[in-house]
């Protein structure tokens, strides 16, 4: 079994604001995968034609809060996330029937 490339597609108001206005998608890659290996991936899954791979490896930040046991401090972790722009006329339904 390979490695999964796509974990999951991003979805925030930036990356809403860029699907709108310049046809690009956010996904949360594998930290290893490479922008062919995401090209590829998602060329297979969605069936739309790849234009351009951007990625960015988004850093890990910490986290405090309050319980009744005292002070928990904690980390998110850092992933790498991908923008893909699409050709023109191509478009990724990521709801489906919602």
């Amino acid at each position: 079994m390979g490695k999964q490339i796509l974990i999951k597609p991003l979805i925030t108001e930036k990356a809403e604001q860029l699907t709108e206005k310049r046809n690009q998608f956010t996904f949360v890659v594998d930290k290893k995968a490479n922008k062919v290996e995401i090209r590829k991936a998602v060329e297979q899954m969605y069936s739309v034609q790849v234009k351009a791979v951007n990625t960015a490896i988004m850093p890990s930040k910490t986290r405090n809060r309050n319980t009744k046991a005292g002070f928990i401090r904690g980390q998110v972790s850092s992933y790498k996330k991908a923008i893909v722009t699409l050709a023109a006329g191509e478009t990724i339904d990521l709801y489906g029937d919602i």
